[in-house]
C-alpha cells in the first residue's frame, strides 16, 4: 500500500508494504456544491429547528444585536448578513436598530478596512458594525462549573441577539458554532480563561458534546446571556457553503454538528497502535502551531501506548512565541498540563493539548526542524518518512494494527466500540 501524504506544497509516499497486521485509510467525505450557495442558507431561514422564523420573533422598535466572528474564522459573514438583515427588515427592524458585532475574545482588534470586509461594503453601509470590547462588560452571574459571565455591554443592552458562525471540529470545545459566538467570542477575559481552563479536563475532546465541560459551560453561559436565534454553516476546504442550520441556539446547533459528522467523522473498528496523520499539506502545516490538530485528531484512535507519526513540514517553525516557549518546558508533558491547570495563556493551550497527546501515545513527528530542536519537545523527531516508519514499526513489533490520515485535520476518527 503506497500513500501520498501531503508535505508543504510536496508529498511524500508512504509505502506500508507488509507490515501491517490489519490497516485501513480514512478519508473526510466530500458534499458537493451547489451551484447556489445561498440556497440552503435561505431554505435553513425559513424552516428553522424547533424556533418561529426569525422575522418571527421581532417587531418593529426592537434593538437587535448580531454576533459573528472576527477575522480570525472563516464564518463568511459577508455572504450571510444581507439575509439576515432582509429577515430583520420584514420583522419591521430597520436597519438603524441593528448593530453587528465582531467577537473578538482576547484577539486583536480589526482595522476599518477589515470590519467592512467581514461584513460586506453593502452591510457596512446599512447598518452600525463595531468590535467586542473585552474591558467593556457586565457580570451577569457565575456558571455551575464557577465561571464567571461577563458579557460585551452592546450584546446585553440589545433586545433580540442572534448569532452566526460556521460549524467545525474543535479541539476541546467538541464544535464551533452555536453559542461560542459569545463565549469567548464576546466575553471578558475572565470568562474566557475560566472556560478555556478546563480543556485539560476528561471530556473536553474533538467532537464530544454531552460531558465536555468546555461546551456544557458555553452553552450554559448562552442561556445566562439569552441567545434568541442562531444561524450556523457547514463550509468546504474552499470556504465555499455546503450546508447551514438556523434557529434555537442549542437545537440548531446540535443538528449542524450531527450533520457535520456526516462529513468528517469516520469510525473505525479498533483502537489502532500507529496512526499516521498528515495534517494536510500546506498552508495546514505551514507551523506546528497549525499542525496540532492533526495531532489531536489522530490521539482520537490510538492506543494508549502506542504511536502518532505526525507528517507536517512546519516550513515557518512554532508559528507562536508564547506556544514556543511553553513546548520548551523542561518538565515534560506533565509540567505543561499542570500549568495550564494554574493559568490559561493562549498559546500556552496548544502547548497543553500536545502534552496530553504524547501523555496517551509517543509521537513521532516529521519535519523541516532541526532534530534536537524538536527532540526538546518532547517528540521523537525525523526528517525522513520511511525512517520514522521503520522504527516505529521496529518499536511495536510483529503485525501493529495501523490508521493512515491523509487528511488529519479534516478527519475526525472514532472507534466504533
Amino acid at each position: 500500500m503506497t500513500i501520498a501524504l501531503k508535505y508543504g506544497r510536496s508529498a511524500l509516499d508512504l509505502d506500508l508494504g507488509e507490515a501491517a497486521g490489519w490497516s485501513t485509510v480514512i478519508e473526510p467525505r466530500l458534499l458537493p456544491v451547489p451551484q447556489d450557495e445561498l440556497a440552503c442558507v435561505r431554505d435553513a431561514l425559513a424552516n428553522p429547528i424547533d424556533s418561529p422564523k426569525l422575522r418571527e420573533r421581532v417587531r418593529p422598535g426592537q434593538r437587535v444585536v448580531v454576533v459573528t466572528s472576527d477575522v480570525t474564522r472563516p464564518c463568511p459573514s459577508a455572504r450571510l448578513l444581507p439575509l439576515l438583515l432582509d429577515e430583520l427588515n420584514h420583522g419591521g427592524v430597520g436597519d438603524e436598530a441593528i448593530t453587528v458585532v465582531f467577537g473578538l475574545g482576547s484577539h486583536r482588534a480589526h482595522t476599518e478596512e477589515e470590519r467592512r470586509r467581514l461584513a460586506g461594503e453593502t452591510v457596512a453601509g446599512r447598518v452600525h458594525c463595531v468590535d467586542s470590547d473585552p474591558g467593556d462588560v457586565q457580570y451577569l452571574g457565575r456558571t455551575r462549573r464557577g465561571t464567571p459571565v461577563t458579557i460585551f455591554r452592546t450584546v446585553l443592552e440589545a433586545d433580540v441577539r442572534v448569532c452566526l458562525g460556521n460549524i467545525e471540529y474543535h479541539y476541546f470545545a467538541g464544535y464551533s458554532g452555536g453559542a461560542k459566538a459569545i463565549v469567548p467570542g464576546a466575553s471578558g477575559l475572565d470568562t474566557i480563561q475560566q472556560n478555556h481552563r478546563m480543556m485539560v479536563e476528561p471530556g473536553a475532546r474533538t467532537g464530544a458534546l454531552a460531558g465536555n465541560p468546555v461546551r456544557e459551560d458555553i452553552d450554559e453561559a448562552g442561556r445566562m446571556v439569552g441567545i434568541d436565534f442562531v444561524l450556523n454553516v457547514l463550509l468546504d476546504g474552499s470556504k465555499r457553503i455546503v450546508d447551514a442550520v438556523a434557529g434555537h441556539p442549542e437545537a440548531a446547533h446540535r443538528e449542524g454538528c450531527a450533520r457535520l459528522d456526516g462529513i468528517g467523522r469516520s469510525m473505525v473498528d479498533r483502537a489502532a497502535d500507529l496512526v499516521i496523520a498528515s495534517a494536510g499539506g500546506y498552508p495546514k502545516d505551514i507551523d506546528l502551531y497549525q499542525a496540532q490538530k492533526a495531532l489531536d485528531n489522530a490521539r482520537q484512535i490510538v492506543q494508549p501506548g502506542g504511536i502518532i507519526l505526525l507528517v507536517a513540514e512546519c516550513g515557518e517553525g512554532m508559528g507562536n512565541p508564547v506556544f514556543e516557549e511553553w513546548m520548551g518546558d523542561p518538565g515534560g508533558p506533565d509540567a505543561v498540563v499542570a500549568r495550564l491547570r494554574r493559568e490559561f495563556v493562549l498559546g500556552g493551550h496548544k502547548a497543553a493539548a500536545i502534552a496530553l497527546a504524547m501523555k496517551q501515545a509517543d509521537v513521532y513527528l516529521v519535519s523541516e526542524f532541526a532534530l534536537n530542536v524538536a527532540r526538546s519537545m518532547g517528540f521523537h523527531p525525523f526528517n525522513c518518512l520511511d525512517c520514522a516508519l521503520h522504527t516505529a514499526l521496529k518499536q511495536l513489533g510483529t503485525c501493529p494494527t495501523i490508521v493512515v490520515m491523509p487528511e488529519g485535520a479534516s478527519t475526525l476518527p472514532g472507534v466504533r466500540s
